[in-house]
């Protein structure tokens, strides 16, 4: 019966694997016709972020997504829901990573996240949600492959996020407004 489900586990964590992958690929083939999806306000923000975050290693730009939605819409609403798109977006290097080892470039920066993980716990989730770094989907990984409960992972990502969304998206609004007062 353990067989059985070892099995099962590794056939899913295999699927979730190639599923991560191909919405990178998708998304980096498409990526120029993608900001069609900022013409859809906060929905297109939404489905920006989750893009931009969905890719494992490739970075796609919803910081900037957040940053110009600030300067267009309210900028707490903008932060909230690109953080929330940014969070849904994660969850790809999280079960990446549960899934077993996966292909990194660099497995040394891996191992130093996981030993951070197994040091700090959650709080290494947080910090490197805040930041904008391009080791948060390291960080994903590590989390799955530690088994780290999917809930807290979204909710310490979620935290982090928000708060760096709502940053940008202020930060863009601030600019907005500088930028209508001397023209």
């Amino acid at each position: 019966m353990a067989i059985k489900k070892k099995r099962n586990l590794q056939i899913k964590t295999t699927l979730t694997l190639i599923t991560a992958i191909l919405i990178t690929i998708i998304v980096y083939l498409f990526r120029n016709k993608l900001t069609i999806l900022g013409t859809f306000g906060y929905f297109g923000i939404f489905l920006l972020s989750i893009l931009g975050n969905a890719t494992i290693i490739l970075p796609l730009p919803s910081i900037l997504t957040a940053y110009l939605g600030g300067g267009i819409f309210n900028p707490f609403w903008v932060g909230i829901i690109a953080a929330l798109g940014a969070t849904i977006g994660e969850l790809t290097g999280y079960l990446a990573g549960y899934g077993g080892r996966t292909i990194i470039e660099d497995p040394k920066k891996l191992e130093k996240i996981e030993s951070w993980m197994k040091k700090y716990g959650l709080w290494t989730i947080f910090v490197l949600a805040v930041i904008p770094n391009p080791l948060f989907d390291l960080a994903g990984i590590a989390s799955g492959m530690l088994k780290v409960p999917v809930w807290k992972y979204f909710l310490v990502t979620w935290a982090g996020k928000t708060i760096k969304f709502l940053g940008f998206s202020y930060l863009g609004a601030g600019s907005f407004k500088l930028i209508e007062k001397f023209s």
